[in-house]
Order: structure tokens, then sequence, then C-alpha cells
């Protein structure tokens, strides 16, 4: 890959790990919940299981809203999302006749066309009936530039630990006797074809605290994995080794990430030697090398050169200079009190960035040149919606991919070259009538002061008598912005039904950049719910809804979110959903990757406990309190976020006679589901629960 940064693996490790020892868990009654496949654990979770069937699945309804979300997921209309891999365009798809998916491509020609012909490369759901397996699609990295032989993993029912086997895309057939690496976290990564790196579990102390790789080596076609060479080896208490190698042409070069923890890494420059020389730019800032740039995106200041740039900036300086010692930075972007930068793609010639603006995308072109970087507006950008780029292919082309939407808007995909209109290629179909609602966008005003933007999609002719059911959806961490976009299962669940959608952009998320993160993280984060409890209550104000009429629903940190919600400001909510949720603070460091999220939420074997304690649900749970009602939603094959946070919370519902329901599918991973009839199965629980409670 040619911009490397760690964004992409941060977003992938969010609330994500493995297992790891745990501590003690002093008089807890429900320890035993946490034995994933335990015998007496999976015995409970089947009786939970069974009584949310009977008394939400079985309701008047539920059956019809299934078919339909089940429809929506498997629509044969929906815009395939295609990566260029050499001369052809490849997409990952899911339908009712691919359960688990088919890898496929086809020409840009044929992709034009409003019904392309595709070429099958690999029928997962084959696969699996060939080797009598449940394998979920994890991604394909395919070496350039001949684009002959990929690496592909594979998970097991969709965990994060997957395996890698080595694809070839002539003949369309795994590689027999070809790179392999076993079912673990980690993962391979092409060095050329006879070599590549490998960050896995290698065995006893290979792996950090939080589960993940601790060790790199470099492996050679032929030889037993035991003989990899070593290349790296972090500490115990690192969060993620791993390394790669920048295949641009002309422009060839070998990393090596070292991440302590999220937003805080190390990145080295290997030499031919294989010498390590650290790229000495601070260990907050993402870095960026592509070509002969370094980017740093900064979320502390930066002194250097003589000057200081702020936390929220996008400065460039030339790489092999800055390597040699000089430190001369061009400021690309400048945040302010209402902008952020939320992401950038390189062309071949250009640099797109997309700009946030009180949570509106704006995007913007600059220019590298001889006098500087040279500065322009994006060319056809809609005015309204959010809004995403991403470069067809870096080394050859100016094109880019750009999508747009917004909450009542099919997505559409267009082809647009820098500085030309736009082309546009595909939309997705209608799947809800959109025309009965508006979008809006309100501030909350928190319990510091503080103003909070939230969006509300409401009907036209709402009564404004404060019985309209509302549904208020929130995450707030790891610097993770909520932008408004279509979906079809809130659209024909929620929305058609006449319900009212909120999407809060509470502090802890990245909506404002570096700041609205930090400004929520450990002793601080108690202000991510009162940021929310604030729009809840502003919700009230405006006479939208009220208390017994608003729900909420988030899942994993936004999961931890409605655990606080339930705990906290209980009288806010006529209903919630808590997804995959992280509930127990004192333990969660201990399950699974609770060790790298320590920078977000502390260190509970600490003194951090006495903040930390102030936001954990499980401790805060009161049996003699008053509760709305809630759903448990999460994943036995859950890896990141450990099952039992929900079974244990579920299990002091039940004992305190709460009006309480659960449901934790088999597969499914972090996401909760493996395939579209899962999916569709667990959102109609969600929806139907909440209309029930909420539209009486």
């Amino acid at each position: 890959m040619s911009q490397l940064t760690h964004a992409a693996l941060l977003a992938s490790l969010a609330l994500a790990g493995n297992a790891s020892t745990p501590s003690p868990a002093g008089d807890d009654p429900y320890l035993w919940l946490e034995e994933v496949q335990g015998e007496r654990a999976l015995t409970w979770v089947k009786a939970q299981n069974a009584r949310t069937e009977a008394d939400i699945a079985q309701s008047p309804g539920f059956a019809s809203l299934e078919a339909d979300l089940r429809a929506i997921l498997d629509s044969t209309d929906k815009i395939p999302a295609v990566e260029k891999i050499g001369e052809y365009y490849y997409n990952f798809w899911k339908d009712a006749q691919h359960p688990r998916g088919v890898w496929r491509r086809t020409t840009l020609a044929e992709y034009r066309k409003p019904n392309p012909q595709w070429e099958t490369v690999l029928d997962l759901d084959a696969l699996n009936a060939a080797e009598g397996t449940q394998w979920v699609w994890h991604g394909a990295d395919c070496l350039r530039p001949k684009y002959q032989r990929c690496l592909i993993a594979l998970s097991p029912g969709g965990s994060d630990a997957d395996v890698t086997r080595e694809f070839d895309l002539t003949s369309k057939q795994f590689v027999k006797d070809g790179f392999y690496r076993p079912e673990a976290k980690g993962g391979l990564a092409w060095i050329d074809e006879n070599t590549v790196y490998v960050y896995t579990d290698f065995g006893a102390g290979s792996l950090t605290s939080s589960g993940y790789p601790r060790i790199v080596k470099e492996w050679k076609r032929g030889t037993p994995l035991s003989d990899a060479k070593l290349v790296y080896e972090g500490r115990p208490d690192d969060m993620y080794i791993a390394a790669m190698r920048d295949h641009t042409p002309g422009y060839e070069r070998d990393f090596v990430s070292r991440t302590l923890a999220f937003y805080n890494d190390e990145l080295y420059l290997r030499d031919r030697d294989g010498r390590l020389h650290k790229i000495d730019a601070p260990n907050s800032a993402q870095k960026n090398v592509h070509r002969n740039w370094l980017l740093l995106e900064l979320r502390e200041p930066y002194s250097a050169g003589g000057k200081t740039y702020p936390a929220g900036a996008l400065i460039a300086a030339d790489f092999d200079a800055f390597m040699a010692g000089k430190r001369d930075f061009s400021v690309l972007f400048m945040p302010d009190e209402h902008s952020s930068l939320a992401g950038y793609t390189w062309t071949q010639d250009h640099l797109v960035l997309n700009v946030m603006e009180d949570v509106k995308n704006r995007l913007m072109v600059l220019t590298p040149g001889k006098n500087g970087w040279a500065r322009a507006d994006f060319t056809g950008a809609p005015a309204m919606g959010t809004l995403a780029v991403s470069a067809v292919d870096p080394d050859t082309s100016n094109a880019v991919w750009l999508t747009a939407t917004d909450f009542l808007t099919p997505t559409t995909l267009s082809w647009a070259e820098i500085g030309k209109t736009p082309e546009k290629l595909k939309s997705n179909p209608v799947f809800f009538d959109g025309s009965r609602h508006v979008i809006e966008q309100h501030f909350a005003t928190s319990k510091d002061g503080t103003r909070v933007p939230y969006f509300l999609v409401r009907p036209k002719n709402l009564a404004f008598d404060g019985r309209a059911p509302t549904l208020l959806y929130g995450y707030g961490g790891f610097e993770i912005a909520l932008t408004p976009s279509y979906s079809g299962i809130i659209g024909k669940a929620w929305l058609e039904k006449g319900g009212v959608y909120v999407l809060a952009n509470i502090r802890g998320g990245g909506e404002y950049g570096p700041r609205w993160h930090q400004a929520a993280l450990k002793a601080n984060r108690h202000k991510a719910y009162e940021d929310f409890a604030a729009i809840a209550d502003d919700l009230v104000a405006r006479k939208i809804t009220s208390p017994r009429h608003q729900g909420a629903m988030g899942g994993s940190n936004g999961g931890l979110l409605m655990g606080n919600m339930l705990t906290q400001y209980p009288d806010k909510f006529g209903a919630i959903v808590i997804q995959v949720p992280l509930l127990d603070m004192k333990r969660y460091s201990h399950l699974l990757a609770g060790a790298s999220w320590m920078a977000e939420y502390g260190d509970p074997d600490s003194a951090d406990w006495d903040f930390i304690r102030t936001f954990s649900p499980y401790h805060l749970f009161d049996p003699a309190k008053t509760y709305p009602p809630v759903l448990l939603l999460t994943s036995t094959k859950d890896d990141r976020v450990h099952p039992g946070h929900a079974r244990k919370m579920m299990a002091k519902l039940v004992a305190a006679g709460k009006d309480a329901h659960y449901y934790e599918n088999i597969e499914g991973g972090h996401g909760g589901a493996a395939d579209n009839a899962q999916a569709a199965h667990m959102s109609a629980l969600a929806y139907t629960f909440l209309w029930q409670r909420l539209a009486q």
C-alpha cells in the first residue's frame, strides 16, 4: 500500500482483542458466565434466547419486518463497491444466493453498465461446502505489480482471529503449499513474491498483554514458519507489532510499526540491511509516507523547525529531508473551533482533503509544486450530505471514487477525475419512503456549557406534542465520528412507521478532531454521557418526544454509553438497546483486549478505579432502582468485547426482576452477525422491541 498510516489499523482494532489471563473478580457471583463456551453458561444463554424469541420474535409483525430487512440486505440492486487490482475491479458481494459471499471481478467498461457482468474469483459458500467450514471474509492483499498472488484472510465464524492463505488470481485457486498462517490475531504482508512479513501467535510469550502480535518476522517461501527471521520484537505491554512494504513504483520502502496504545505509536524505516531507523515524529501523530512526502496528522501541539503546530493540523515535509534531520513543514490543514480533518487521499498528482465543518463535509484539492501547495475546491462535489473520497489508483490515475449520502437520499457513487465534473455511476435503490421526513441539525447545551451537535430526522407533519417514538443513537469514543448516511434498515424499521431518528455527535468521538475525543478521556468520561443526556433533554424541550417515548441504542463503546444511560439516566428513556457492550469496567482490562483500551478508559487495577467506577454500569446497577426496559444483544464469537459483559449484566437484571431481554448470536464476531439472515434477525429484534415499548 502506498499510504502508510495507523488510522486503518486503529479503526480495525477499536475495542478489539484476544484472551488474556483474568484477574481475581472478588465476590462477583456471575463470573461463571465469562466461560464463553462453558456448558453451564451456554445453557443459560439458550434459555435467555428462547425467552426473547418467544416474547419478541413471535410477536405480530415481527416476521414481516424481518423479511423486509432481509430483502434490503440481500438486494441485488445495491452499489457493488469495488477495488482496482491490476486491470480488474474487484467486489465482495453477499445476497440470498451467496449468504457468505462471493469475491468477483469485472472491467471498468462493464462496471459502468447498469448490470455489469461479473467473473467469480472465489465463492465462499462453495468453499465452505467443500471444506465443511463456516469461513467469513476478512479481505485480500494482492502483490503489485503483477497482481497474480494474493494473501486472503478468512475468519471462522466472524471472529477477529483468522487464517491467511495464498491465492492465485490466474488459476483462481489456493496455492498448494503456499504461504499459510494458522488461526490467530495478526497477518501476513507481501515483501516480494517469495517473501512475506508475518506477525502472529508464534507460541508462548509471543503476544502482547492485549493478545496481539508482539513479534514480526521475515518468512521465505518453502521454509517452515519456525525458521522465519526475527525483524522486530516489542514489549509485552505494547499493543500491536507489524511490518509492511510500500510497493509504490520508485519509492519501495519497508516499515515496522510499534503500536503502544491507541493513538500512540512508533514507525521505523527498515533499510536493506535490516536496520531500523525511527521516524522521529510524535507518537501521538498519525504518520503517512507517500512517495517523497511525510504527512503528520497531529493530535497534540508539535514544535519543530522553530514553529509550533496545533493539535488537529495536517503538516507535510520531504521524507528524505526529514530523515536527514531537517524540519521544514508545509501546513496543509489548520483546524478551528468549527472544523476538523475527516480524512485525505492521494491520487497520482494531488492530495484530496475531506474537512468537516460542524459535522458537514467539504472537499479540497491540494497539489504540490515548486512553489508550494496549490489549493482548489473539488469540482462538482455535492453541497450537502456526507461525502467520502478514495483513490482509484494512486500510482497511475487522478480519479477518485466519490460517495454522497444522507439519511433520506440513497447513496450515490461517482467516478471523479480531479478538476472535472464527476460521473455518476451507481446509486442505491430507494428502500423506504423518505419524502415525508425532513433532516435537521440542532445543538444541545451539555452540563458544562459545551454546545453538542446532533442530527434529527422527523416527519414533516410532526405534531410536536411530545409523543413521537424517538430513537437516539450514539457512540462517543476512540475519535470515531458519526455522520448522516442512508440506511434502508433504519428507514424501513423506524422512519417509515413514523418514528423520529436522532444521531448524537457527543464528545469522545472525532466530529471536531482530537480535542473532541480528548475532552472525554478517562476521568472526563462522564462528559460524553452528559452530552448524550443533554440531547435527550433537548428533544423533550422541543416537544419532539418525552421520556416515555424516547429510546436509545448503541454498540461496543456505544454499548458502554447505553449502560450508563440505563444506570445513571434511567428516567430519560422508555427503552434501551445495548449491543455487544462493554459493561464491567473493573474486569474489562483482563477480558480479551481490554489492556489496549486503557488509554481511553484508564487502568482499573490502579488509582484510576476511583473514577472508572463512576462509569462502570455493572457496578452502578442498583436492584432497588427502577430502570426502563432493556434488550441486550451480543455474540458468542465476539473476540473483541467479551460476551461476558452482556451476560453478567443480564444476570443482574434478571435477579432483580427487571424488564430485560437478551439475545446472543452464536456467530458473527463483534459485528454481531455473520450473514444477512443473522443481521436481519437481530435488527428485527431490536426495532420490534423498541417500537413495542415506545409507540404505546
